[in-house]
């Protein structure tokens, strides 16, 4: 292309393939620095940011005592209130808490609350007043206990999930949710549904985050990600860090280092309630959409797992033919999300595989062009830390995803931020999908700074799997530049640019093959663009498997 010097600002319009275009502007000689790149540029040569050691490495939670985690309510008044999506436009979910947690010894009995003491009801409508609508939901209580002498067992207040459905398209609601029997409803709230499916209707905004434990990062973060105003926000995995903590609420950075000598992992159970506290005045506005991590398994009594998680959200699990909390689909305009579970089988023969296989036959494309992938661990992240450690369930589901052109996959785990290359199978494709890890929300594990390329970096390979993803598949490459060898020996080629800082991103598609990309990170508290590109398919260039209705042309 062409650059001119102009001495006055100048607005520049970049016609692409496929009737998609882009703009951006010009200042005088620095219009190179100001022009966003596109996927249609590269592959780009890796880059790394150096770690800057000023910046807030280490994250420090937020103390019980902190206002933004107390209980403002009381008796039965609602409070941690969220909403999540359905499967389509028309339905949302509220979640709401009502009654406070109880903890005891473990040799003592706790009389959970009743949820049919308290009714599951929202009220809701296009206007403040009248809420001319009402929806009913269901309740429960969960507990986590622990069989051993000196800790403590835990029960929840009452769990509130009620399902609104009927609602119009990117049209505003306001709703309260609570019992009206016994005077014990919330504040008016409001949220935007979604726009209706289609290649022309997107979500303004869509922020992706990982990793948020409950931090003075993680209100860094989450104050930025409110100050970006997104319709829409995705949490991919690892949520409290609740199982950093005794039942006692002693805390610590690393709990196998810390406590050493515990019976079993514990939990400190009211971290969760201290979150949703928290999180209340962006996911009371915002849908949340979450997938388990690892810090959610908080093993218990019986071999339960996942129980706080599954309780405390509501998924659209049964709206998107899934039987488990822990996959899921949904579509938020003309995007289709996968969201997968790696802690629970995901080999050929299992549910889950054959599920994604059902689910992602059903996409039209030419209705949802968009397809976007959210699972906890990274298959493509070049730091030391959870180096390669997902291997299995990409040797089981690589190929699947790629085979049906899923355009980009967002990852946590990893606690920085790396994007690749478009990628299959370690080789630059550029019908591959873009990887991009976020596990970089503020949580309290200290953040990942070292590379497995760097001298002495490389894991040994006996010391990669994870014990809850499944076993070991993680051998030397036997093909291109790191043939031979367990880690490339400089920054891989499909890692495009990576950096160590605490942040989030925001998605904004444009069209139905452009879509931006951009990575906030939180230097000094202050949100500041780390990373940008447009994201760009090809659907002319790259073969999926998908139902075709009628043909789209992208256009703004």
């Amino acid at each position: 292309m062409g650059f001119f010097n102009f001495g006055l600002q100048v607005l520049v319009v970049v016609f692409i393939s496929y009737c998609s275009f882009v703009s951006f502007v010009v200042y005088g000689n620095n219009i190179r620095s100001n022009v966003i790149p596109s996927t249609l540029d590269g592959p780009f040569e890796p880059r790394t940011v150096p770690f800057d050691v000023s910046l807030r490495g280490n994250a420090v939670d937020l103390p019980d005592a902190d206002p933004r985690v107390r209980r403002r309510v009381k008796g039965f008044q609602p409070e941690q209130i969220s909403l999540s999506l359905s499967a389509t436009y028309d339905s949302v979910w509220i979640s709401w808490i009502t009654g406070e947690f109880q903890m005891t010894n473990h040799n003592k009995n706790i009389t959970p609350l009743d949820p049919k003491s308290v009714a599951s009801v929202v009220r809701y409508g296009k206007l403040r007043n009248p809420l001319n609508h009402e929806a009913k939901g269901y309740s429960l209580v969960y507990s986590q206990l622990y069989p051993f002498d000196g800790l403590q067992n835990y029960t929840s207040g009452i769990i509130h999930h009620a399902r609104l459905t009927g609602l119009k398209p990117d049209k505003l609601y306001y709703y309260r949710c609570g019992d009206p029997s016994i005077g014990a409803l919330s504040d008016v709230y409001s949220f935007k549904t979604m726009p209706v499916s289609s290649p022309k209707n997107y979500p303004k905004r869509i922020a992706i985050m990982g990793d948020l434990g409950l931090t003075y990062n993680t209100s860094t973060t989450i104050s930025h990600v409110i100050s970006n105003k997104p319709q829409l926000a995705l949490l991919v995995g690892d949520v409290t860090y609740a199982n950093l903590y005794l039942t006692n609420g002693t805390g610590c950075d690393c709990y196998s280092c810390s406590f050493p000598n515990s019976p079993v992992h514990e939990t400190y159970q009211p971290r969760w309630d201290y979150w949703g506290r928290f999180m209340q005045p962006l996911v009371s506005k915002v849908p949340l959409m979450v997938v388990e991590g690892n810090h959610e398994i908080e093993k218990q009594v019986g071999n339960q797992t996942f129980v706080a998680y599954s309780s405390r959200f509501a998924f659209p699990a049964k709206e998107s033919g899934s039987s488990s909390t822990f996959y899921y689909s949904f579509n938020a305009g003309g995007i289709h999300f996968v969201m997968l579970g790696a802690y629970i089988a995901y080999h050929k023969s299992s549910d889950q595989y054959r599920w994604l296989e059902r689910d992602l036959a059903n996409v039209d494309r030419f209705v949802t062009p968009w397809l976007v992938a959210v699972w906890h661990p990274p298959w493509y992240s070049s730091y030391n830390a959870h180096y390669r450690e997902a291997e299995c369930m990409m040797a089981a589901m690589e190929e699947l995803l790629y085979s049906y052109a899923v355009d980009i996959v967002f990852n946590g785990h990893v606690h920085a931020y790396e994007r690749s290359n478009r990628v299959y199978n370690y080789t630059l494709d550029p019908c591959g999908p873009v990887h991009i890890v976020v596990g970089d929300g503020g949580n309290r594990e200290k953040m990942a700074v070292g590379h497995a390329d760097e001298p002495g970096n490389c894991p040994d390979p006996a010391t990669t799997p994870d014990q809850h993803i499944g076993g070991f598949c993680a051998l030397n490459f036997t093909t291109g530049p790191a043939a031979g060898q367990f880690c490339w020996d400089r920054q891989p080629d499909y890692s495009a640019f990576r950096e160590s800082s605490f942040g989030h991103g925001i998605l904004e598609v444009k069209n139905q093959t452009w879509a931006l990309w951009t990575w906030h990170r939180n230097q000094d508290s202050r949100s500041t663009v780390g990373d940008q590109i447009y994201i760009v398919r090809q659907p002319d260039k790259c073969p999926v498997r998908y139902k075709q209705t009628e043909r789209w042309f992208a256009s703004i």
